[in-house]
């Protein structure tokens, strides 16, 4: 079982993917699997953003109760 990648690492995949698929580098046979990748780095990307987001507004809530 391979480990979650961070947020970077996922981000850093998902552009070489896209790079990839314009530069028209990926067979048709591979096509399929990278764009199933994606879509996992896709849904990674945005759980550590929601979470980031989360965390944020609840550290903003604590500061300004201690207002």
């Amino acid at each position: 079982m391979s480990k979650e990648p961070k947020y970077t690492e996922a981000f850093d995949e998902l552009q070489q993917i896209v790079a990839d698929i314009e530069d028209g580098e990926i067979t048709v046979d591979a096509l399929s699997v990278k764009v199933k990748r994606a879509a996992e780095l896709i849904k990674i990307c945005k759980s550590k953003l929601t979470s980031t987001e989360e965390d944020v507004n609840e550290i903003l809530k604590e500061l300004e109760s201690e207002d």
